[in-house]
């Protein structure tokens, strides 16, 4: 992993580790990811309803607001991942059919599953205004992410 990607991991585990509420550590990775690299223009948490179990409600953010505040289990790019219980990632939005569409300037897309005692709890999903700009290292790091993303919950 390079050396920026290690810091901001080093960062995000401090966040993680603060004694404060969990939503201000969501919001603070958020804003992290996305003031520190480039083409990650919208970074967000959805939360699985724990009422309902097959529905997602936007968390944290940091981007423009977007419409999408529920989202069913198997609907758009993070319903598919909450379904799956797996990365995805879209390199070109639209060609996509299931896609929600939350900005005409996304282009790309990768949506990183959240687990808590091996049951999903939320998802990371985070836009781009490049096409395919999620890569390999960007999927690694993020998945080391995610997993201290998940002691939050």
């Amino acid at each position: 992993m390079n050396a920026v990607f290690e810091k901001l991991l080093g960062s995000i585990e401090k966040i993680a580790n603060n004694p404060t509420a969990k939503a201000n550590k969501l919001k603070s990775i958020c804003d992290l990811l996305a003031g520190s690299l480039s083409g990650y223009d919208w970074v967000g948490f959805y939360l699985v309803d724990s009422e309902k179990r097959d529905e997602l409600i936007l968390g944290p953010f940091s981007g423009e607001p977007t419409e999408h505040i529920r989202i069913k289990f198997g609907q758009g790019i993070c319903g598919q991942a909450a379904e799956k219980e797996d990365t995805i990632i879209i390199d070109d939005v639209g060609k996509e059919s299931n896609y929600l569409s939350c900005n005409i300037r996304v282009k790309s897309e990768i949506v990183l599953p959240l687990f808590k005692n091996g049951k999903i709890v939320g998802e990371l999903d985070i836009d781009s205004h490049q096409p395919a700009r999620f890569k390999e290292p960007d999927n690694n790091f993020l998945k080391r992410v995610a997993d201290v993303v998940s002691r939050i919950f």
